[in-house]
C-alpha cells in the first residue's frame, strides 16, 4: 500500500550486516574464503544454515520463486506479516537488491518506532526467523527471487495493520 509521505512517519533505511539484523534473523552472503572441495576440487562447499525451522505443526519446506517489480522510494509502509510457524528465507537470483522492512516477534508492531530497514548490497538474502514481523518485498532492482518457506495444512500468515503508518525514504 503506498501512503502519501506527509502522513507517515519517516523510517532510515540501514545497510543490511549480519550484526544489525541479528534481532530479525540471519543474513545470507557468501563467504570470502573456506568452505570445503568438492566434484573433484571444482567446487567449493559452503554450508550456511543446517536449520530453517519449517517442520512446526506438520510443516515441510516449500521452494518459490517470486518475481518482483521495483518497488518506488518514498514508499508508505502501513501492513506488516509474519509467519509465527517456520522462517522465510529471500534470496536474490543474480544482483538484486531489496529493502527488507522488520519488527521483532512478538506483539504487533503499531508503528515507525517498532520497525527497522535495511538495504541489501544484491548479493546478501536473509532469513526471517519464525515470528518477526516484516513488510511485503520491497525489490530495489527488478528481477527474481527465491523464497524457501514452510508450506503445510496449517496457514501460517498473520497480517496487521500499522496504526500510525511509517513511510521507507530510501534514496539509494
Amino acid at each position: 500500500m503506498k501512503e502519501p509521505a506527509s502522513a507517515c512517519a519517516p523510517l532510515s533505511v540501514a545497510p543490511l550486516t549480519p550484526h544489525a539484523f541479528a534481532p530479525f534473523g540471519t543474513v545470507i552472503e557468501a563467504p570470502d574464503a573456506g568452505g570445503r572441495a568438492i566434484n573433484g576440487g571444482n567446487a567449493r562447499r559452503f554450508d550456511l544454515l543446517d536449520n530453517l525451522q519449517l517442520d512446526a505443526a506438520g510443516g515441510r519446506a516449500m521452494l518459490a520463486l517470486f518475481r518482483a517489480e521495483a518497488r518506488s522510494f518514498p514508499h508508505g509502509v502501513a501492513e506488516m506479516e509474519r509467519h509465527a510457524l517456520g522462517s522465510q528465507t529471500f534470496v536474490p537470483l543474480g544482483e538484486r537488491r531489496f529493502v527488507i522492512v522488520v519488527a521483532r516477534a512478538g506483539e504487533a508492531p503499531a508503528s515507525a518506532g517498532d520497525l527497522a530497514a535495511f538495504v541489501t548490497d544484491g548479493r546478501q538474502g536473509v532469513v526471517l526467523a519464525p515470528g518477526t514481523w516484516h513488510h511485503a518485498l520491497l525489490a530495489v532492482d527488478a528481477g527474481d527471487f527465491v523464497v524457501i518457506e514452510r508450506a503445510g495444512e496449517a496457514v501460517d500468515c498473520d497480517l496487521c495493520a500499522l496504526a500510525a503508518p511509517a513511510v521507507v525514504d530510501w534514496k539509494g
